[in-house]
């Protein structure tokens, strides 16, 4: 069994630099927190993806040194503000910013919830972000706006491009990443741009869910467009973070890997649903077995497990009546520190948890600690522990990001005890 490629790329998001490298003798990568790219021909560019408000003027500069000429074409493989953010600093007379037709239905999503989505992903985003900011001002004095872009050319199914004797072919994708998903094709050279369709992480499992708050993604659909790029045999991917995926053999056993291993944990699910199954013992059970082994540094086959459940069967999971009522949980927390004999028991039973490793239980008792006005300062000290041992556990970049985070609240608020 072949070594599965996640293992030699990196592993999160990060890190990337500001800087340009040719792929071929027509196709340049100009690489930020996410890649963007140029395809020129004789008679004019194509920018594929624009980057961050941020990063746009570093893609420019490195843009301008190889053909000065606006773009005639801007391709955005989705509506991410990190693939669309450049896309007004980067158009020029005469360029047209080409958008799978979802574009609409997407931006209007993002625009209602992003006050509510940045504050989920700040966790994630908001040093490095702030740090590239920085360096951005510093190098560049001052900054474009964040695009909102309209496209001027929108389309459902297929579009092509025929630009200085290149053919290019547009596929849309509705729903795999985005709404407005889709993957651009060279098929005379076999390269393909599928954008962030694989997540953002090439070779690990998707993200059906994402933690900083988006709409659950079908794990058919997914599968389906990973599926469609398979059959094109490309024998060059270019993804939207990282460096090129090369070889057609080998891009066919990674996507028939990543494929295999989504359709199996959506069966297993499935299943497991049908045999009448807690989702917290399907949590507890599925496993991809060996011969489907991924990465889980961008999605988790746990957090899928229960994305493609309430995919199906939404929230309300059977267990208590309370899920059908507005009072939370922790209304009750004051009740049971009161019937353990106060705060102190609770901790120690926490701290007993997490010498026997049993990290998950022990947060469940502290939680009830800390909502309590004054915790003890013992609270504080396991909690951290316990967040240290997962985080050192850790291989995922948003499970990392949301425990380094929640330590650094912790340690906040144990110094102001």
């Amino acid at each position: 069994m072949s070594i599965p490629l996640w293992k030699t790329r990196p592993g999160a998001p990060y890190p990337a630099r500001f800087g340009t490298q040719p792929i071929d003798d027509f196709i340049h990568l100009s690489e930020g927190l996410s890649n963007s790219f140029l395809v020129t021909t004789p008679e004019g560019s194509i920018v594929v993806n624009t980057g961050m408000f941020f990063e746009a003027p570093y893609h420019k500069k490195n843009y301008e040194k190889i053909d000065p000429r606006p773009p005639r074409y801007i391709v955005l493989t989705q509506g991410h503000v990190d693939h669309v953010g450049g896309v007004d600093h980067l158009r020029g007379p005469g360029t047209q910013v080409v958008a799978q037709a979802g574009n609409a239905e997407h931006q209007a999503y993002d625009r209602r919830l992003a006050t509510f989505r940045a504050a989920r992903s700040a966790f994630a985003f908001k040093k490095d972000n702030a740090r590239a900011v920085k360096q951005a001002l510093a190098d560049h004095g001052t900054l474009p706006a964040q695009a909102i872009p309209t496209p001027d050319i929108t389309f459902d199914g297929r579009f092509s491009i025929l630009l200085g004797g290149l053919r290019v072919e547009l596929i849309g994708v509705k729903g795999a990443e985005t709404n407005d998903s889709l993957v651009m094709w060279l098929p005379e050279q076999r390269i393909c741009f599928p954008g962030n369709l694989f997540s953002c992480l090439f070779g690990h499992f998707p993200n059906l869910v994402t933690v900083r708050g988006d709409r659950y993604r079908d794990a058919l659909t997914c599968a389906a467009a990973f599926e469609l790029v398979r059959e094109l045999r490309p024998k060059r991917l270019l993804v939207g973070h990282h460096q090129p995926i090369e070889g057609e053999a080998l891009i066919q056993s990674e996507i028939e890997r990543i494929r295999d291993a989504t359709l199996w944990v959506h069966d297993e699910t499935v299943k497991g649903m049908n045999a009448g199954k807690t989702l917290h013992a399907l949590l507890a059970e599925i496993r991809l077995p060996p011969q489907l082994e991924v990465g889980e540094g961008y999605g988790m086959v746990r957090w899928s497990v229960q994305a493609i459940w309430e995919h199906y069967a939404g929230w309300f999971h059977h267990e208590s009546t309370t899920e059908l009522y507005a009072v939370p949980r922790r209304a009750i927390h004051g009740d049971l520190v009161e019937l353990a004999g106060g705060a102190p028991a609770l901790v120690e039973r926490a701290r007993s948890k997490l010498e026997a490793g049993r990290h998950e239980e022990a947060i469940h008792l502290l939680d009830v600690v800390l909502t309590e006005t004054s915790p003890p300062p013992a609270a504080f000290e396991v909690a951290i522990a316990i967040h240290r041992a997962l985080a050192k556990q850790s291989v995922n970049f948003w499970l990392s990001a949301w425990l380094n985070e929640q330590i650094e609240r912790l340690e906040a608020r144990a110094r102001e005890a």
